[in-house]
């Protein structure tokens, strides 16, 4: 028994680095002027689907992202960790999509890649925090979807079985495959990059990169057939040009903000019932609380 997976991951800007040219004038992410990493809730989904390959011989597990150019680091780090291969979405037309714009495109490659089991993918992206599109791809593809995941327990008989972290407990659900599921930051963390991986895969690249390289990897491409990565525009994956990027998203940033908090002043008070209740009133009246 084995398994086809897709991991939805995302190249996203460090937000704990947001600074004064972190937004364009258009509204949307200068991601030129932050640290690009592997969205950390992405990583958890990898290694519930790599858990699943170890479980399942003969599971393969793919990447597919959206991004510019760069963005095929995540699908190398996805190899290095123990991935099998990797879709780098990438059009000058995807620019500025929101969440709608981008589940439109990422359902849309999903369709053209068609054999599939399971899609795995991180609850929110931290440049965003809404945790929407991995809902919004489930809806686009009619699939069923489990979120909140913490831990993918078992497949068998057509189902798999998930346990999930709410905010008052934790619960144990059924679905039948295909599914997709969204994984919580609370699930194990991804195992380390692995050395045999990455000197397998460390000259990955996709179409665009060669053309941009220095040097001729001609023969070591048509040689080792795994390096290619593979590299979609919004033709190749027949999606509407109107649905995807700025024109297709609704949602429009009108500010982003590096919020610091700092202690004007600070007061000490003793442990007593009536210094906690005027403290609260306090709180209240400046609207700190309440």
């Amino acid at each position: 028994m084995s398994f086809k997976i897709i991991v939805l991951a995302k190249q996203v800007p460090d937000t704990r680095n947001v600074g004064k040219d972190a937004m364009k004038a258009d509204g949307t992410v200068n991601r030129a002027a932050l640290p690009a990493i592997f969205n950390p809730e992405d990583l958890n989904a990898l290694e519930q689907a790599l858990r699943l390959k170890d479980a399942y011989p003969g599971t393969t597990v793919t990447l597919l992202t959206m991004g510019p150019k760069r963005a095929a680091e995540i699908i190398r780090e996805g190899l290095y960790r123990g991935a099998d291969g990797g879709y780098l979405l990438t059009d000058r037309a995807f620019a500025g999509a929101d969440t709608l714009a981008t589940s439109y495109a990422i359902a849309m490659a999903i369709r053209k890649m068609k054999d599939y089991h399971l899609i795995i993918c991180g609850r929110q992206a931290i440049d965003g925090d809404t945790a929407q599109v991995g809902p919004q791809v489930a809806e686009k593809l009619g699939l069923s979807q489990i979120t909140y995941a913490e831990e993918i327990r078992q497949i068998k008989d057509g189902k798999i079985t998930v346990k999930r972290r709410l905010e008052r407990g934790v619960e144990t659900v059924e679905a039948k495959l295909p599914t997709v599921i969204t994984v919580n930051g609370s699930a194990p963390e991804c195992r380390p990059r692995n050395a045999k991986y990455i000197q397998k895969y460390k000259h990955a690249k996709t179409i665009t990169e060669k053309q941009d390289a220095a040097i001729d990897y001609t023969d070591l491409f048509s040689n080792r057939p795994y390096l290619d990565l593979q590299e979609w525009s919004v033709a190749d994956v027949s999606a509407d040009a109107a649905q995807c990027g700025l024109s297709g998203s609704p949602t429009k940033v009108k500010k982003i903000e590096n919020v610091v908090f700092q202690a004007k002043e600070s007061k000490t008070l003793e442990p007593t019932d009536y210094n906690i209740d005027e403290l609260m009133k306090e709180l209240i009246v400046n609207h700190t609380i309440g």
